[in-house]
């Protein structure tokens, strides 16, 4: 499949730059994969497009504190350090992260950077300006984690230029588990509240976990969809989220993904015949049209950037012609979009 059929014209104007609240007053848009029908909702109306004894399965992925800002020693040149993935057999106390270290001046391997106000520090170990990717080691303190919690900011889309309010809101209700570098934002629209809600029609929630890296942002560059390389994704379902899900699957209840992220745990953690496993490791399951799904039944996600990997996936789930016209409504509609917009139901 060519990668311009994964195109679609968007204003800019309607790239959403905070969120709407209450979350769950973001409005929803509709999809029947069997009617090829589109509806306009709230999110919070999503209890009357659910059905009893569904599950929704949500990631509770925590985007950390990824940007740190500091100077090369001794010179003091500015640095920025942005942590993309903590890699495997460090040594304890001194993490190595592949980072993108945004400076004037090529970095050589052995140089140090300082932060102000904390005893951190980073020693480039990989240099690598045609990449993009560099390696880091960090240490200095006893709590690297803790440190960079403290002095670290939440990175925020690139698409996202005027946002000055609470970074916490591009965190989900679900959020537990800290090393994601972007928000599954799919979650994003829920509240205690919608979820209680849920809860009190028979519609249960089940957790998984999947590490959203950088690469999510990433376009496809490659002139064919099947020749772009997706980044892996650490992720995890537990047994017993697995034996769970079984369970209301073989009761005729609908797993319902929350994001693309969910999306691809699934379908890595479920065989042939659709009974789900526990599953621990990286996943680079790269789902496109004509692709077969056997753990997704329904899916809640955001609006995606064109010519992603996320949008292939969606296309694969609702059809690329029903999606691009599912897009076209939205943009004549004014739907807000990307990371802090506006959601979909696919059912």
């Amino acid at each position: 499949m060519r990668t311009d059929e994964l195109d679609y014209e968007l204003p800019e104007v309607l790239i959403a730059q905070e969120p709407v609240e209450p979350r769950d007053s973001s409005r929803l848009l509709v999809c029947s994969r069997d009617a090829d029908s589109l509806s306009e909702k709230l999110f919070r109306d999503l209890p009357d497009l659910l059905e009893p004894g569904d599950v929704l399965v949500t990631n509770q992925a925590r985007v950390m504190p990824a940007r740190l800002f500091g100077y090369k020693y001794p010179s003091g040149a500015r640095i920025e350090v942005f942590l993309l993935e903590q890699l495997p057999a460090c040594s304890p106390g001194k993490p190595r992260y592949k980072a993108l270290l945004r400076r004037r001046r090529r970095l050589e391997p052995g140089d140090s950077i300082v932060f102000p106000e904390s005893a951190l520090t980073a020693t480039v170990i990989e240099s690598h300006d045609a990449i993009g990717e560099d390696i880091v080691e960090l240490g200095g303190v006893k709590d690297v984690q803790g440190e960079i919690e403290k002095i670290g900011d939440i990175p925020l889309p690139p698409y996202i230029k005027e946002y000055r309010g609470d970074v916490e809101k591009y965190q989900t209700v679900f959020a537990r588990i800290t090393g994601s570098v972007a928000a599954p934002t799919a979650g994003l629209h829920f509240t205690e509240e919608l979820l209680n809600d849920l809860k009190n029609i028979g519609i249960e929630t089940v957790h998984g976990h999947l590490r959203v890296g950088w690469g999510t942002f990433s376009p496809i560059r490659t002139e064919n969809i099947e020749d772009h390389n997706l980044h892996a994704e650490v992720g995890e379902l537990t047994q017993d989220a697995a034996d769970r899900l079984n369970e209301i699957r073989s009761k005729g209840g609908r797993i319902v993904a929350v994001g693309t992220t969910m999306t691809r745990l699934l379908e890595t953690s479920v065989d042939k015949n659709g009974k789900f496993h526990s599953f621990q490791g990286p996943t680079d399951l790269y789902i496109t049209p004509g692709y077969q799904f056997k753990a997704v039944d329904v899916l809640l996600t955001n609006f995606h950037l064109p010519k992603t990997s996320l949008l292939a996936l969606v296309s694969a789930f609702l059809g690329t012609k029903v999606t691009l016209a599912a897009y076209r409504f939205a943009v004549e509609r004014k739907f807000r979009f990307y990371s802090f917009g506006d959601a979909m139901l696919i059912t």
